[in-house]
Formats: C-alpha cells, sequence, structure tokens
C-alpha cells in the first residue's frame, strides 16, 4: 500500500512541473534560433532556384529551341494549308451535315496534331 502511495504522489510530482524563473527568456532565445535557421533556409533555397532557373534558361537558349519550336510551327501551318487545299478540291465539307459532331471531330484532330508536334519538338531536343 506504501508503494502505491508513493507511486500516485511521485506521478502527481511529475505532472506538475515547477516552472522555471528564466523559461520565458529560454523560449524566445529557442524560437529566435529556429527562426534564423529557416530565413536562412529560405534564402538558401530562393538562390538557389534563382541560380537553377538562369542555367535553365541559358541551357534553353543555347539548345535553339524557340527556333525548332517555330519550324515546328511553320511545319504545322504548312500541313495545315495543303489540308485545306485538298479540302476545297474536294468539296467533302459542304456534303457533311452541319452538326456539334463536326466541331469534336475537329477539336479531336487538332489535339492529335497539337501531340504530334508536341511529340516531334521534343524528339528533336
Amino acid at each position: 500500500m506504501a508503494e502505491l502511495d508513493f507511486e500516485r504522489r511521485l506521478e502527481r510530482l511529475f505532472a506538475e512541473l515547477p516552472e522555471l524563473p528564466d523559461a520565458a527568456v529560454f523560449a524566445e532565445r529557442v524560437e529566435r534560433r529556429l527562426d534564423a535557421g529557416w530565413t536562412a533556409r529560405r534564402w538558401l533555397i530562393g538562390a538557389a532556384g534563382v541560380v537553377g532557373g538562369v542555367i535553365g534558361a541559358s541551357q534553353l537558349m543555347m539548345s535553339n529551341l524557340f527556333q525548332r519550336v517555330e519550324t515546328a510551327e511553320d511545319s504545322a501551318h504548312m500541313f495545315s494549308s495543303s489540308l485545306n487545299h485538298i479540302t476545297t478540291g474536294a468539296d467533302w465539307v459542304a456534303n457533311v451535315a452541319n452538326t456539334g459532331t463536326v466541331v469534336w471531330v475537329a477539336a479531336g484532330l487538332a489535339a492529335l496534331m497539337m501531340g504530334f508536334v508536341l511529340t516531334r519538338v521534343i524528339g528533336e531536343i
């Protein structure tokens, strides 16, 4: 029985910790150190992002990516104009019913064409 009372008293003592006189100062000092570490980390991560962005942009400029995209765009325009020439020569568009389905098919074909252009551009990189 005495052992049980001792354990209960010991648990109460550990549950009610006394506050130290410099607890507020200590907590403020620890928070300041933690904030200073986070500030330094944020600056380092930001600087690394800027350096990485500059390196990436310079690599894009050096690889003539924009010229390749323009070439692919010119190819797409030439393909589109030749397709328009075929459609005006055959005049088969006038025979198709003017419904919403035609619009959806055209949008799907346009998306497919852009996919092909994108794969070509990526393949040339």
